[in-house]
């Protein structure tokens, strides 16, 4: 194995994968997106933001058609590549470049762990280039990637996304901007707070007015 690299298991799976110890690795969120998300058997699968691939490999254990991977970091891109690769997988691309400038036909399903902090604020702000991306809003802020996925989302096709869950009210606000209605939401909790730390949440493209709330997720440590 490369110095500075560690091989890893996703939680709730048989699945291993490579990971830089100086980028942005599969933490709590990543396995909880992962087995929040609904994937078919032959649905095309974007991940916007995909880092080292974590989830399009939790997509991949249903057989879909095609999976896209989109992300701004030339040396994430050839992570998530050579995980691809390990694992056999064959029908994928990872695009290195902003979610902006892809151009691919619409897919079934859109996936993503985005970064959660406005560039304004000032937490981890001596954090390495590489984490700050990921974690701050520097190239892909919550309008920008609402917008992104109107786009690049078909009719009724479904959006999977983990967020902070004190951005709901912007979050739900954005999804109906964009013809998107939320149908199913689960809060995530820490054991030892009150109030919770995230938000799941699967919005479908001109879908109905419905929603339902699932039961809270409690991490325990």
């Amino acid at each position: 194995m490369k110095e500075g690299m560690s091989f890893d298991y996703l939680p709730q799976t048989d699945i291993y994968i490579y990971q830089r110890k100086d980028m942005f690795r599969i933490n709590t969120d990543t396995a909880l997106l992962g087995g929040f998300m609904k994937i078919n058997e032959q649905d095309r699968v974007l991940d916007i933001g995909t880092n080292n691939g974590a989830l399009l490999l939790y997509a991949n254990r249903f057989h879909p058609s095609f999976l896209y991977g989109v992300e701004i970091q030339k040396e994430a891109c050839e992570l998530a590549e050579e995980n691809m690769r390990y694992h056999n997988i064959t029908n994928f691309q990872i695009f290195h470049e902003n979610i902006q400038n892809t151009h691919i036909d619409a897919v079934d399903v859109i996936v993503c762990n985005p970064p959660y902090f406005k560039v304004s604020q000032n937490s981890h702000i001596n954090e390495s280039k590489a984490l700050r991306i990921a974690r701050h809003e520097i190239y892909l802020d919550l309008d920008t990637l609402l917008q992104s996925v109107e786009r690049l989302l078909k009719e009724n096709g479904r959006f999977y996304m983990i967020h902070r869950s004190d951005r709901i009210t912007d979050i739900l606000c954005g999804l109906r901007n964009i013809q998107m209605e939320a149908k199913c939401i689960q809060f995530v909790y820490d054991e030892y707070k009150d109030t919770a730390r995230s938000v799941l949440i699967e919005a479908v493209h001109h879908g109905k007015s419905h929603c339902s709330v699932l039961p809270p997720h409690i991490i325990t440590r």
